[in-house]
């Protein structure tokens, strides 16, 4: 069973990973996420026991903060991984305001008319094919690009071509969010207390999993694609 455990979370970390525009792991190599910063150093704008993670699609805030979004949606604050997670809000036809950014910088959020953003670069991407990074000057942004590569754009820009890729990106995630669900569906029955509560997000599974000790010591990604299997049930 445990040999079983751990090929799943194995093929899990694959999936994870390609989703969220990361290459496949090579055999010995190390992978290390560029997005993520320490707990303590994320800033986590909105409130609940969810706080943590992505009202979308229920990512763990901090592991992917430096692409960060956050935005009041009709009224509440809202923090997204990503710009495709904000968009898809916006689809919605929810009323969202005073859209924030992570400066990576800085490692604060600001708003983003005021960020300069570079798209395309070498650095993964999150819950997209294309990257997308923001910084607070444009000057910071050039050097990341010519460091990195990718094109340097305002807001709009980047916001006008998340909405054209964001069917065909949703219709990738959704089909890979269902193989990461019938993992976690396996993981749950091995590691898990019976669960008879309805989640509304993946985020919610993910909180109440730890709140309760659900699943031992599951986390990661293991625990997101339980989170997935919880929701989607």
């Amino acid at each position: 069973m445990k040999k079983a455990l751990v090929f799943l979370m194995v093929v899990v970390s694959f999936l994870f990973g390609q989703m969220n525009g990361m290459p496949a792991m090579k055999k010995g190599m190390k992978m290390h996420n560029f997005r993520a910063v320490p707990f303590k150093k994320a800033q986590i704008l909105q409130d609940g026991k969810a706080k943590m993670f992505c009202p979308k699609c229920g990512m763990t805030l901090p592991m992917f903060y430096k692409t960060n979004h956050a935005a009041k949606v009709n009224g509440k604050m809202e923090q997204f991984c990503s710009m495709h997670c904000l968009v898809d809000t916006m689809n919605s036809g929810a009323k969202v305001r005073d859209i924030q950014v992570v400066d990576n910088t800085t490692l604060k959020f600001i708003p983003v008319s005021k960020a300069w953003y570079v798209v395309g670069s070498n650095k993964p991407a999150t819950m997209s094919k294309v990257s997308k990074y923001a910084f607070g000057t444009k000057e910071a942004a050039e050097k990341f690009a010519k460091v990195n590569g990718g094109k340097v754009m305002k807001f709009k820009e980047v916001l006008a071509m998340a909405k054209k890729a964001f069917e065909k990106e949703a219709k990738m995630i959704k089909m890979k969010q269902a193989k990461m669900a019938k993992m976690g569906e396996m993981i749950y029955k091995k590691k898990c207390k019976a669960i008879s509560t309805k989640f509304n997000s993946a985020g919610d599974a993910k909180a109440y999993i730890k709140a309760n000790k659900s699943c031992g010591d599951l986390k990661g990604k293991p625990l997101q694609a339980v989170g997935l299997y919880l929701k989607s049930r």
